[in-house]
């Protein structure tokens, strides 16, 4: 192989062309791209692109070896927004590509010269929501030329806004199959190559996270341009609840006028002086902060068992896709459910004790599932499958009483009227034809709308409606909490920003419905909704109470023992670094 010669046809010496077209001038340039060979590469406003030189020889040459074309002609190109790195490499080898004809002839070629490279994303054909590191590798003998070229491409990319430069990110180190700190040392790289400060904890026990950012000021957040957890969706739980219990200055969520007993000071919940489980607060009186919060966002790179988050908002359970979502700076909204509990047990004083939800709380089968698997931590993950099995078997239902606020809406009072309907017709065993769903995806136009729900604290004058009776499980989904146990999730069209909870009543019946029940949730294009012992309400605020001594709820993969609850939901409350799910 020669290492020191030149590619065919190669002029060492000429210099882009620049032409100028309005304001934005483009630079088209010869270069040589590593693996590939000979290109013309063109700079515009919005990207680059090349197309190949066409051929080595003529095209008519019909010897053994000399007749190969280095590949078709079609264009190549990426855009600066799927940029995420440029790097200035210096001189040295750019290969040719190795390529074959009908009798077996290979070319191979290498030379050396000055290089950079450009580091952006793949999107997978098969499986859009995938991405992957790509890098390109540009060469040329004269060093002004390349540095132009560089120049040009990172001045540009230096232009596409909504960039993070600096991160906290947390690391747990146990979640999940205990990869944690394998996960971030496999994704790192990526943060270094696109030139972001991260500042890495690596937790050493459960509540370390929350403690952090319950206790940080506002001066020090404001540094961070996010904060990233390298864990599952209780390390993200851990994060949120962290910063809203000390940040967030919100109302309490509104209850029908009978709810309260011993007359609570709801003004008091205006105070940024939260108590929460924790019980820690943050009265810091430093820079602001506010929520929603137009630059600061939250990222998860999956590394725990279930991995919901980051399923619902970038359509994948990889490490890799999240971190190259992260350093690109997209940016999504995601609602966020806020859970009071007034009363531990049924003799307990009314006292608000707050926790956060972003994607779901549940009783009954769910909050049993969570305080069983508590038994068998050292199973891992496996532990949720042995527990569930378990609880299954018990068959287990609870007396409690459901008030939820009416939603005014032509599209939600005509689901109810359809699902008023449809129970009518269908028996209780029956399965109605599946109805239309609308799962949210990038550019999702139900988040993105301008028509937004009546905010609960602001739902004066709402109807409240009530569900009393035995339930085997009652659960409030803010997102569709797809994963690998439930590919559809819970509720397969609900929104990453509509400012709905769904609210999923499962009342007591026999034993092999409720396993019909959750067989169709285990089921790629399943309706477990589509049962007359299922209830499904879309709604912006709801209260528990229980009929018995105690109950114990999952908020968000976490035991939270409530024996009566209000909870509401804020739209868009917090940004991700995701786009949604491609569809």
């Amino acid at each position: 192989m020669e290492r020191n010669g030149d590619f065919s046809g190669v002029d060492n010496k000429s210099l882009p062309d620049v032409q100028i077209n309005g304001e934005n001038p483009v630079l088209t340039s010869n270069l040589f791209l590593d693996h590939v060979g000979e290109v013309v590469l063109t700079i515009n406003s919005d990207g680059l692109s090349w197309n190949l030189v066409e051929s080595i020889c003529k095209e008519q040459d019909e010897s053994p070896c000399l007749g190969i074309k280095l590949a078709s002609k079609s264009e190549t190109a990426i855009k600066f927004s799927d940029v995420y790195a440029v790097e200035f490499i210096d001189w040295g080898l750019v290969h040719e590509s190795i390529l074959g004809n009908a009798r077996g002839c290979l070319l191979g070629h290498a030379s050396e010269m000055y290089r950079f490279t450009v580091h952006g994303v793949h999107r997978s054909k098969n499986q859009p929501s995938l991405w992957a590191p790509c890098v390109y590798t540009f060469g040329h003998k004269d060093m002004d030329t390349c540095q132009l070229c560089f120049n040009r491409i990172t001045a540009s990319v230096n232009m596409v806004t909504g960039r993070p430069k600096s991160l906290l990110v947390f690391v747990h180190p146990k979640s999940g199959k205990g990869n944690g700190c394998r996960t971030w040392e496999a994704v790192a790289p990526i943060f270094s190559r696109a030139k972001i400060k991260t500042k890495v904890m690596v937790t050493q026990r459960a509540g370390q996270a929350f403690d952090v950012m319950s206790s940080i000021t506002n001066g020090d957040l404001n540094v961070y341009d996010g904060v990233i957890a390298v864990g599952g969706d209780g390390l993200f739980n851990e994060i949120l609840n962290g910063l809203l219990s000390s940040k967030l200055k919100a109302s309490y969520p509104p209850t029908p006028t009978d709810f309260l007993h011993s007359g609570a000071n709801l003004d008091d919940s205006r105070s940024p002086k939260f108590r929460t489980e924790e019980g820690c607060c943050n009265t810091d009186q430093g820079p602001s902060f506010s929520l929603p919060n137009e630059w600061f966002r939250f990222g998860v790179i999956p590394a725990g068992s279930t991995d919901a988050v980051v399923i619902c908002t970038t359509g994948t359970r990889d490490p890799v896709t999240s971190a190259l979502h992260i350093v690109l700076g997209k940016r999504v909204c995601l609602d966020i459910a806020q859970v009071v509990r007034w009363k531990t047990t049924s003799t307990s004083k009314e006292e608000p004790c707050i926790r956060y939800a972003a994607t779901f709380s549940g009783y009954g089968f769910y909050g049993d599932v969570i305080r069983e698997s508590e038994k068998y931590r050292w199973m891992g993950p496996k532990r949720y499958d042995y527990a569930g099995t378990m609880v299954f078997l018990r068959h287990r239902s609870y007396e409690a009483e459901i008030a939820y606020l009416e939603v005014k809406s032509e599209e939600s009072s005509s689901a109810s009227e359809e699902v008023l309907r449809g129970s009518r017709k269908r028996a209780l065993w029956g399965l109605p034809k599946k109805p239309e769903r609308k799962p949210c995806c990038v550019n999702c136009n139900v988040c993105t709308s301008t028509s937004h729900p009546m905010p609960a604290h602001n739902a004066e004058g709402s109807r409240w409606l009530k569900s009393k009776g035995r339930f085997l499980s009652i659960g409030a989904a803010v997102i569709s909490c797809r994963n690998e146990r439930a590919p559809d999730g819970l509720v397969a069209d609900a929104h990453l920003s509509d400012g709905f909870l769904h609210l999923i009543l499962v009342k007591d019946c026999p034993h092999a419905l409720y396993l019909w029940h959750l067989t169709q949730l285990a089921k790629k294009g399943g309706n477990p909704l589509n049962f007359a012992f299922v209830e499904h309400h879309k709604t912006t605020a709801f209260t528990f109470t229980s009929s018995g001594e105690e109950s114990v709820w999952n908020v968000d993969g976490e035991l939270f023992q409530a024996h009566k609850l209000s909870a509401q939901v804020f739209r868009g409350l917090v940004s991700l670094f995701a786009t949604g799910p491609e569809v």
